[in-house]
């Protein structure tokens, strides 16, 4: 498949990149300064603070899905990054009738919006006694405006017409690829407290080829 990976050099996107490589799909690796990719990898540069939308347009150009791993270097400096890059990135995406993309938000985002049911539940219904009454609280006296960035962007792709799924983890962390993680649509993981970044990688490749997971919010954690 032809994949474009946004935010390429970044911790989930290094592992995206080399595991589409592993795996022989042909890649379009796009980052703010590009360097140190596979070989073979196509390698653009693109600034989501400014987007060059031309730029940006060739990058999802014919492509099979796009894989965004795009989030701020300091989620309590940089807020809005990931949404105004989405934005861009979904805006290239219909001029281009590219139709899949996948991103990663984050599991203390909050309860998924049903249809027919306008006020959601206070808690994840994945999230234990611990998460509900003290984790999510500290994780969002901590990263609040951050979370609230990945709740528009969650958004931008509802209202999108695309073929989205969200990728939910809970803490990221640099343990090797363990292909044992769990997951579940639409709700967090019970007891799911972290999830390696080459898992996440390797999930959302996955996911690509998983029309169940289309227009869905993925949860998924150790």
């Amino acid at each position: 498949m032809k994949l474009t990976i946004v935010a390429a050099t970044g911790g989930i996107g290094r592992h995206l990149v080399e595991q589409a490589v592993a795996g022989g799909h042909e890649v379009t690796a796009v980052a703010r300064h590009p360097r140190d990719l596979p070989a073979g990898v196509r390698a653009v540069a693109v600034d989501f603070a400014q987007p060059d939308m031309p730029a940006l347009a060739s990058t999802v150009r014919g492509a099979d899905a796009v894989l965004s791993a795009l989030g701020p270097r300091d989620p309590r400096a940089d807020v809005g990054i990931t949404s105004r890059g989405t934005r861009a990135i979904v805006a290239a995406m219909q001029a281009e009738h590219v139709r899949r993309i996948i991103i990663v938000s984050a599991a203390p985002v909050g309860p998924v919006p049903v249809p027919g049911q306008p006020t959601p539940s206070k808690h994840d219904p994945g999230d234990g006694f611990f998460m509900r009454h003290l984790g999510s609280r500290f994780a969002r006296t901590l990263f609040g405006r951050h979370y609230a960035d990945l709740a528009v962007t969650e958004q931008i792709l509802r209202d999108s017409g695309l073929e989205w799924t969200v990728s939910r983890p809970p803490k990221l962390t640099d343990k090797p690829l363990t292909r044992t993680y769990r997951t579940a649509l639409n709700r967090n993981i019970r007891g799911g407290f972290s999830v390696p970044r080459a898992d996440v990688a390797h999930h959302m490749l996955a996911m690509v080829n998983q029309p169940e997971t289309t227009k869905q919010i993925v949860g998924i954690a150790s």
